[in-house]
C-alpha cells in the first residue's frame, strides 16, 4: 500500500527526532528513524496488524516505542495509509482526537 504523510504527522515526527537530538544522542535518533522505518513497513504489508482505535473508524496504533505512537487510517479504495501523527505517550489522553 501507498504510505502518505499528513502535514501533522511530518511535524510531530519532527518535534520528537529535535527532542532526541536535544535530550539524548544520535545513537537515539537513529534507532527512533529505525524503528518508525520497521513500523511503516509492517503496515505497509499489513495495514490492520496494530490496533483499532476506540474513537474512529479505520484509525489504528502502532506503538513505536514506549513513548511514542503512531496514528494512521486504513483508505482501502484508495490503497493508501495516511500517517495521522506521532503522539508522545506521555501526553494527556484526553487531548487525543484519535
Amino acid at each position: 500500500m501507498k504510505i502518505s504523510w499528513t502535514p501533522t504527522a511530518i511535524k510531530t515526527y519532527f518535534k520528537v527526532l529535535d527532542y532526541l537530538e536535544e535530550a539524548w544522542t544520535k545513537n537515539e535518533v537513529q534507532n527512533f528513524a529505525d524503528e518508525v522505518e520497521k513500523v511503516l513497513n509492517q503496515i505497509a504489508e499489513n495495514p490492520g496488524m496494530f490496533e483499532a482505535s476506540r474513537k474512529k473508524k479505520n484509525i489504528r496504533k502502532a506503538y513505536i516505542t514506549r513513548h511514542n505512537t503512531l496514528y494512521y487510517r486504513i483508505k482501502p479504495i484508495k490503497k493508501e495509509l495516511e500517517l495521522l501523527t506521532f503522539w508522545d505517550n506521555r501526553q494527556n489522553p484526553e487531548k487525543l482526537m484519535y
